[in-house]
C-alpha cells in the first residue's frame, strides 16, 4: 500500500551560499566613498580580479578603476600581498580553500546612468562601476548585501536583482545568477518617489529622485503603463515577456538627459523642468521628450539585452567589444520609440511628423553622412560617437537617427509592396533567434521569408552605402508629403553656435557658408558689418540677429575673436538652405502604419 501523502506544501530549499559575495556600505556619505568587501569562498592558488573598463550599452573605455582605492587582502585575518598585473587586474597567491577577503573603496561622484554616485541626498551605483570580476568565477552565483547609510532614515533603496532577505526599505541581500546579471541590475537610494504598476500581468515600479513638488506621479505612471503595455503587445500580442518585473529609476537635475537599458531595468536622467506637472493638461516639449527616452530604453528590453548582437553574446568587460550593428539595435530602436508613442495614444499624428521630421532633418544636416556608412559608424563608436569633437559632424553619422531612417525606409516598402511589415520581421526575428543572438544574415533571411523577395540591394545601399535615402517617396506613398521650408540661421550657415555668455562657434559644418568664410570652433561672433547703401557695424548677441541686421543684403563682413585676436571674414549668405517639414495629406493611406493595426 502506498505510503499517505501529506497536505502539507513542500518547503521551498534555501538557496546554497553564493561562491561570491559583495557586501557594500554607504555610510561615508560626505567623502562619497563605497565601501565594498569582497568574500570569495573558494579562491585560486593565485587569484585574479579585474574591474570593468565599460558598461554594456555605453560603448567608451571609461577606466572604472581610476574610482577603486585602498584594495587589500586578506585570508583568516591574514594580510595578503596583491601584485597589479595591468590598468586594472590585480593578483593574489593564496590558499585553496579558505575563503580570500578583499576590501576596498570607490569614489563616485559621477551623477550620469553609467557610473555611480553617493552624497547625503542620494546613491547610485552600477555593478560595473563598484564589483571586481573574479576571473574564473563569474558564472557562478552572485550574492550582495548592501547596508543602509546610518545617516539617513529615510533612504530606499531600488534594483531589478532578486531580494533573498530584504528589510521594508529594500535594504539587505539580494542574488545573481552570475557576474552579468549582477553588472546589469543597477542600484538607487535615496529619499525618492516611488510609484507601481500593473503592465500585461507585469509588476512595474517607477521611482523619482530630484522631483519638485509641482510632480505630476500619476500621470507619470500612467503614460508610462501605456507605453509599456504597447511595446509588450508589439513583442508579444498576448503573450508574456521575458521580465517578471522591471523598475524606472529616474533621476531629475537640472539639466541633463539620458538614459541606459538594463535586462529588468532602466537608468533615466532629465531635467526636473521635463516633469509632467500637476494641473497641466497638455505635455511639454520636454515631457515629450522624456517619454520617448522611456519608450526608448524599455523597447531595449527585447531589442539589444535579448535580442543581441552575435559579439555580444559574452561581454569581454576588459576591452572593447565590437560590432557592426547598433544601427539595427539602436537605430530600429529609435525609429519605434517614438512611434509607440503614437501608438500608445501619447501622441496624435501631426505630432508623430514633428518628431520624424526632426530625425530627418538631423541626418540631412550631417555632412559625415556621405563619408561614413552606419555599419562602419556602428563599428567606430567606441572612438567617435563617444569621442565627439567639433569634426564629428563631418567625418561620421549617428546610427541612432540614420538607422531609425533604415527602419523607417525597410517598414514603408515591405508595407508598399503588401507582404509584411517591419514589425512581423521583428517578431519573426526574436523567434528565429530564440531572443538571443543574432546577425544582419538573420535579418536578411527573415525579410526574405517575409518580404517574399531578396533585400540585400537594401541593406547594401542603405546601411553599408552613404547615398541618401528614398524617405520622401517611400511616405508619400502612405499619404504624407514631405516639403521644404526656409532654415533656421544655424542651418542656412552650417554651423553650431552656444549663446551662452557671447556668441559662440561650437562646430562648423563641412562645405557651408560659414566654412566657406573661414569660421572655427571656438570663435566668438562679435558682430557683422553691412556695405553701401545699408553700411554699418552691428554687435551680435544671439544668431537669430543675423537676419534683423543683414536683410536684404547678402554680403558681410563678420567681425571674430579668435584667441583675442580680431578678425574680420568675408560671408556670403546661403539663400537656398531648406529644411524639411511632413504634412499628412491622406490619415486614411497611413493609419495602419501610425496605429499598428492590421
Amino acid at each position: 500500500m502506498p505510503s499517505k501523502k501529506s497536505s502539507r506544501p513542500a518547503p521551498t530549499p534555501k538557496p546554497a551560499p553564493a561562491a561570491i559575495h559583495y557586501a557594500v556600505d554607504t555610510d561615508d556619505l560626505h567623502a562619497h566613498l563605497f565601501q565594498i568587501t569582497l568574500t570569495i569562498a573558494h579562491p585560486d592558488e593565485l587569484q585574479t580580479v579585474s574591474m570593468p573598463v565599460w558598461i554594456p550599452g555605453s560603448y567608451l573605455v571609461r577606466e572604472f578603476a581610476k574610482n577603486l582605492q585602498q584594495l587589500s587582502a586578506q585570508q583568516e585575518r591574514e594580510p595578503l600581498a596583491l601584485v597589479q598585473l595591468d590598468k586594472c587586474r590585480w593578483q593574489v597567491a593564496c590558499q585553496p580553500g579558505r575563503p580570500l577577503v578583499l576590501r576596498y573603496a570607490v569614489y563616485a561622484r559621477d551623477d550620469s546612468v553609467r557610473t555611480a554616485w553617493l552624497d547625503a541626498s542620494r546613491g547610485f551605483f552600477n555593478g560595473t562601476s563598484l564589483f571586481l570580476q573574479v576571473q574564473g568565477q563569474t558564472g557562478q552565483p552572485h550574492a550582495l548585501t548592501i547596508h543602509a547609510p546610518k545617516a539617513a532614515k529615510n533612504w530606499q533603496l531600488a534594483t531589478g536583482l532578486d531580494a533573498v532577505r530584504v528589510d521594508k526599505r529594500g535594504f539587505g541581500s539580494y542574488r545573481a545568477a552570475d557576474y552579468d546579471e549582477l553588472a546589469d541590475c543597477p542600484v538607487e537610494m535615496g529619499a525618492f518617489w516611488s510609484g507601481e504598476f500593473i503592465a500585461c500581468g507585469v509588476p512595474h515600479r517607477f521611482v523619482v529622485a530630484g522631483a519638485t513638488p509641482s510632480f505630476d506621479s500619476e500621470r507619470l505612471l500612467r503614460d508610462t503603463r501605456a507605453i509599456c503595455e504597447t511595446a509588450i503587445r508589439f513583442w508579444h500580442g498576448r503573450g508574456k515577456p521575458p521580465h517578471k518585473s522591471y523598475v524606472f529609476m529616474l533621476n531629475a537635475v537640472d539639466d541633463s538627459y539620458g538614459g541606459l537599458e538594463h535586462r529588468n531595468s532602466t537608468a533615466l536622467i532629465c531635467g526636473r523642468r521635463d516633469l509632467p506637472r500637476t494641473g497641466s493638461t497638455t505635455a511639454s516639449e520636454g515631457y515629450t521628450t522624456l517619454l520617448g527616452l522611456i519608450s526608448h530604453e524599455y523597447f531595449h528590453t527585447w531589442n539589444v539585452k535579448r535580442l543581441r548582437p552575435a559579439e555580444f553574446a559574452r561581454y569581454d568587460y576588459g576591452q572593447e567589444n565590437y560590432t557592426r550593428l547598433l544601427w539595427f539595435f539602436e537605430g530600429f530602436t529609435s525609429y519605434y520609440d517614438d512611434l509607440l508613442l503614437r501608438r500608445a495614444g501619447l501622441l496624435d499624428d501631426a505630432g508623430y511628423l514633428k518628431l520624424l521630421a526632426k530625425t530627418l532633418n538631423q541626418v540631412l544636416q550631417t555632412p559625415g553622412r556621405a563619408v561614413q556608412s552606419v555599419a562602419q559608424a556602428s563599428f567606430d563608436a567606441w572612438i567617435k560617437y563617444y569621442r565627439q569633437d567639433e569634426n564629428t559632424p563631418n567625418t561620421t553619422v549617428s546610427y541612432y537617427t540614420k538607422g531609425a531612417l533604415v527602419a523607417l525606409c525597410l517598414d514603408l516598402t515591405l508595407r508598399h509592396e503588401g507582404a509584411t511589415t517591419l514589425d512581423a520581421v521583428m517578431r519573426a526575428l526574436w523567434k528565429r533567434c530564440q531572443g538571443g543572438p543574432m546577425t544582419e544574415a538573420d535579418l536578411a533571411a527573415v525579410l526574405r521569408q517575409l518580404g517574399g523577395r531578396d533585400f540585400s540591394a537594401e541593406l547594401a545601399n542603405w546601411v553599408h552605402g552613404t547615398a541618401d535615402l528614398p524617405v520622401a517617396a517611400l511616405l508619400a506613398h502612405q499619404g504624407v508629403k514631405l516639403t521644404q521650408e526656409r532654415a533656421q540661421p544655424a542651418q542656412r550657415l552650417g554651423l553650431r553656435v552656444s549663446e551662452a555668455g557671447g556668441l559662440h562657434i561650437k562646430l562648423v559644418l563641412r562645405g557651408g557658408a560659414a566654412e566657406r568664410a573661414g569660421f572655427a570652433a571656438g570663435d566668438e561672433w562679435l558682430g557683422v558689418e553691412t556695405p553701401a547703401p545699408h553700411a554699418g557695424a552691428w554687435r551680435m548677441l544671439k544668431l537669430d540677429d543675423l537676419d534683423f541686421y543683414a536683410v536684404p543684403q547678402r554680403d558681410l563682413t563678420a567681425l571674430v575673436s579668435r584667441d583675442r585676436r580680431l578678425l574680420r571674414l568675408a560671408l556670403q549668405l546661403p539663400a537656398d538652405v531648406t529644411t524639411a517639414r511632413l504634412n499628412l495629406r491622406d490619415p486614411a493611406l497611413a493609419q495602419a502604419w501610425l496605429t499598428g493595426s492590421k
